[in-house]
């Protein structure tokens, strides 16, 4: 882990190539809200012996205006305290000795202590060379201090600059709960003049750049400086659950000391940095959020930064990949209904289409009943009842005629039809429209992605949250529901991909949603290779020990292990034609029969519908999907009603009471339900509900 770059750690030619990058002051001056920012740093002396690294570093000085390659202190986001470090790769290539080292852990331990979120902004070539081994070891404290903040429960953030390699990259660069890039910047462990220095030949082209690492799922956006801020303050408003915290005096403090970034014009005209929220008062619908929060591992999470947070949030709406569209709303639609312009702690969002990678569409987003900072509250959640009763979801998410007592009961035939059909809505879908701040992040964190499976922070009916589903495709073209159809199949980097949101859930104290709509796990040579089995049971033993409330919803097709591996949860939710099974119906009807052709009567005598699973205790709650029992009616995406024959042989209505007649009206209601349910649990005491959940896998098939 050396300075890696061009510039051997030494400014030069590397440097020069950054210059015309943005220095670490002009990348705080365009983050931070104008005249918001606070530096931390203390005067750092030259105290080398060595009369070249000395000039070195004098020369440096005199360049950048800084004593040290690193900036620390403290701004404010769309008005919520942030703790930033940023390097500046003008002097001597952003290259880290110990001075550098001692000044990051000192600003991340007292982030730590304030209990601020911290967004890095690494641009170095790694290393120090000249001050060698002890210089080296500097990462492995850093990469300690960042590890205590994350154990705090408190967010990390990183945003990697051109270029970013070595030692840095190798700890500090890449632990970030969320990791984006600037576009087209150099990123990778070995630099391209060391890799041809030792092996005498260039590296391979195209392979250390943010786009390409973003694609393997080792990053998850690409985002220009223009769209970092906002893209920081949505992704802090899930993970800080937008809870304000009690300000401190360094928040208004003018900018001092050498490290300290002047004020100056900033791009957005909202959120002064003296602007601070005060407490929930007793009795106010935030103070009972703070005190369910209080008993949970991770409930410090609620006082990262002091928000002053004001206007209407910018929902993104995922697709197939990541990329700069998903990250940054764009044009009237991100807007959200009813927004209007120059309203406080907005900027109007960028038009145009992303220069990164398409695939994401960004509408507006929806309401919900919320309490402080936008959370749904444990007031709002009480609609749905202190003992999750149907009756009380029914009250709460508006059904005409409750949403568990349907006139007729489907057939496992006609929901496995339901769920197959090509308009029927996903977890996509699930997004677009009943939630907000929605941030895809991209594969593993560690060189894998599998699209069949979606990681996103968003918030669900206005309560903040991890989402990770299985992210159902509309059929290839000529496909029927007649038999499990392509979909995404899920692979073993998937189910890495899942745990992985889990694990941020976890430390972040957040509420973990889980969407199942599979037809199956990848069978393939490279699945079995490449460990699918032992996956899911990692993801078992991930869900039926996380400490952070869980909530499943069983909203399609539910086959297999694929399916397993996210339904234990402290709740399960089914969409009336969602069903669950060890097989496809086809496989499980070829093995008893040797015939795919009894797969509905298997399916059948299997008690896959969610009548037969709410019956035996493995869902707690059916959501209708008929528009008629929300409120409203709707045409149907693929035309009029029509009829199948049944096993019994006599027809039944197919399309009747099926969510892709009416699917915005369905989701919306459901997205309402599913916040209602993840507050509420959010409220629970953690060890009562950690037990609650261990009793309930215990009692599975015992009866009820």
């Amino acid at each position: 882990m050396t300075a890696t770059n061009s510039s051997g750690g030494s400014g030069g030619a590397g440097a020069s190539r950054g210059a015309a990058r943005p220095s670490a002051r002009e990348l705080i001056e365009a983050i931070v809200d104008p005249g918001s920012w606070h530096g931390w740093d203390e005067p750092v002396e030259i105290t080398t012996d060595d009369p070249d690294y000395r000039a070195d570093l004098e020369r440096a000085r005199e360049r950048t205006g800084l004593d040290e390659s690193v900036i620390t202190g403290e701004g404010r986001i769309e008005g919520r305290r942030v703790a930033l470090v940023a390097c500046e790769f003008r002097f001597l290539a952003g290259s880290i000795g110990v001075a550098a080292g001692e000044r990051l852990v000192r600003a991340v331990e007292r982030a730590t202590a304030e209990r601020l979120p911290l967004l890095a902004a690494p641009a170095s070539g790694g290393t120090r060379m000249q001050e060698g081994t002890v210089a080296f070891l500097q990462m492995v404290k850093v990469a300690a201090a960042i590890t205590d903040h994350k154990a705090a429960g408190l967010p990390y953030l990183v945003h990697l600059r051109h270029p970013t390699t070595g030692g840095v990259l190798a700890s500090w660069g890449s632990l970030g709960h969320v990791t984006a890039a600037e576009p087209g910047a150099l990123i990778g462990f070995m630099g391209p003049r060391v890799h041809e220095a030792l092996y005498g030949e260039e590296f391979p082209p195209g392979v250390q750049n943010a786009e390409n690492l973003m694609n393997h799922g080792l990053i998850d956006a690409v985002l220009p400086l223009s769209r970092l801020s906002g893209v920081a303050a949505r992704v802090l408003r899930v993970l800080c659950a937008g809870e304000p915290a009690p300000a401190s005096a360094a928040g208004t403090a003018p900018a001092s000391g050498p490290g300290a970034a002047a004020a100056g014009p900033g791009r957005r005209g909202a959120g002064g940095g003296a602007s601070t929220e005060p407490e929930p008062a007793p009795g106010a619908p935030g103070a009972a959020r703070a005190a369910g929060d209080g008993a949970a591992p991770r409930a410090s999470v609620a006082a990262c930064g002091a928000a002053g947070l004001a206007g209407e949030a910018r929902p993104g709406t995922p697709g197939d990949a990541p990329g700069a569209d998903a990250w940054e709303p764009k044009g009237t639609a991100a807007r959200g209904e009813g927004a209007e312009d120059g309203a406080e702690g907005r900027r109007d969002a960028e038009a145009g289409p992303s220069s990164v990678v398409h695939g994401y569409v960004a509408p507006g987003g929806r309401g919900a009943e919320q309490g402080a900072g936008g959370v749904a509250t444990p007031e709002v959640a009480a609609g749905v009842g202190s003992a999750h009763d149907q009756a009380g979801v029914a009250a709460f998410a508006g059904a005409s005629d409750g949403v568990g007592t349907p006139s007729v009961v489907p057939s496992a035939e006609v929901s496995i039809r339901a769920s197959r059909r090509a308009e029927r809505p996903g977890v996509r879908d699930l997004l677009r429209v009943a939630a907000e701040d929605v941030s895809p992040l991209s594969g593993t964190g560690a060189g894998e992605h599998d699209p069949g499976l979606l990681l996103a922070l968003a918030r669900v009916g206005g309560t903040p949250c991890v989402v990770l589903g299985h992210n159902r495709r509309s059929a290839r073209k000529g496909d029927t529901a007649e038999g499990p159809g392509e979909g995404q199949a899920l692979g073993p980097a998937g189910l890495r991909t899942a745990r992985r949101g889990m694990h941020i859930a976890a430390e972040l104290g957040l509420p973990l949603l889980t969407v199942i709509d599979t037809a199956g796990a990848a069978l393939s040579r490279e699945a079995e290779e490449g460990g699918l089995a032992a996956e899911i049971a990692r993801c078992l033993a991930d869900m039926v020990t996380l400490p952070a409330p869980t909530l499943c919803l069983l909203l399609g097709q539910g086959a297999g292990g694929a399916a397993l591996a996210l339904l234990p949860a402290d709740r399960v939710v089914a969409a009336r034609h969602a069903w669950l099974s060890p097989l496809p119906p086809e496989g499980a009807s070829a093995i008893l029969h040797r015939t795919t052709e009894r797969a509905y009567e298997v399916a059948a005598r299997q008690g896959v519908r969610s009548a037969d699973l709410l019956a035996q205790g493995i869902v707690d709650r059916i959501v209708e999907e008929e528009a008629s029992g929300f409120g409203g009616g709707g045409r149907s995406r693929a035309g009029d009603d029509s009829q199948v024959e049944g096993a019994s042989g006599a027809p039944e209505t197919s399309r009747a009471g099926d969510a892709s007649r009416a699917p915005d009206v369905f989701l919306s209601r459901l997205g309402h339900l599913l916040g209602a349910e993840l507050a509420a649990l959010r409220a629970q005491d953690p060890g009562e509900r950690l037990a609650a959940r261990r009793v309930r896998h215990r009692r599975i098939g015992l009866g009820r």
